[in-house]
């Protein structure tokens, strides 16, 4: 079972369900561009280090900010595993690499994406609502249900998922392919004597396991992730 919401120790090789919402729950994506920065800052600092010196929305936005994060990117250190984006909150899916990888990560993409949202609205002032919630998870189970959950935020009708643009779905079910997300680890649930300990012979694949589990996410992972509805 995880954790409580506030992080009281960093793990290293911990995952960990990391989640937010606006302030006032407001939206925090207001179109197209807002989710591909937010995505385009976590391939940032995903990836292998890039050659240029360019802040990393000065190319997709023509944004600088006047006091800008660091540029080193957080590749090797942190782990992306799963992601959704909503228009009030983000789920994302971590593994820490070593203790201070995913803090990093985090006040690396927020602080970055926050100054060019604000920039771009003319407002000012906190965008989201207090410091990220963050669940460590310790049970493969908790972490398998998890990751039907984040991807089955979008809509109620699951038959749509993987239309959705602003979700790692997609990469978990063959149809798209993002070198600095890793789904390897989920999808070998589904092979060989795991996915008889987890009760998951009954699924021949990963989409089938999301889209026709009988079962509500809140019967099995808790209420405690609701709080960003």
């Amino acid at each position: 079972m995880p954790d409580k919401n506030r992080i009281k120790s960093y793990v290293e090789g911990g995952f960990y369900h990391v989640y937010n919402r606006g302030v006032e729950r407001r939206r925090i994506f207001l179109d197209d561009q807002d989710y591909r920065v937010f995505m385009h800052l976590l391939k940032y600092y995903l990836s292998d280090p890039q050659e240029s010196k360019n802040h990393p929305l000065k190319d997709l936005t023509g944004f600088e900010p006047v006091r800008p994060r660091p540029l080193e990117t957080l590749h090797g250190r942190v782990e992306l595993h799963c992601f959704c984006l909503m228009p009030t909150h983000f789920h994302l899916l971590l593994k820490q690499i070593d203790k201070d990888g995913m803090q990093s990560l985090l006040r690396r993409l927020l602080t970055t994406y926050a100054l060019y949202f604000n920039r771009r609205y003319d407002r000012i002032g906190h965008l989201f609502q207090g410091v990220y919630k963050a669940v460590l998870v310790k049970e493969d189970n908790y972490l398998l249900h998890l990751s039907r959950y984040i991807h089955q935020n979008p809509t109620l009708t699951k038959k749509y998922l993987n239309q959705y643009p602003y979700s790692s779905y997609p990469e978990y079910i063959g149809e798209k392919k993002t070198p600095w997300l890793n789904t390897e680890f989920i999808l070998d649930f589904f092979k060989g004597t795991k996915s008889e300990e987890l009760k998951l012979t009954k699924f021949d694949n990963y989409k089938e396991f999301v889209e026709n589990y009988d079962q509500e996410p809140e019967e099995i992972i808790g209420k405690l992730i609701i709080e960003t509805d």
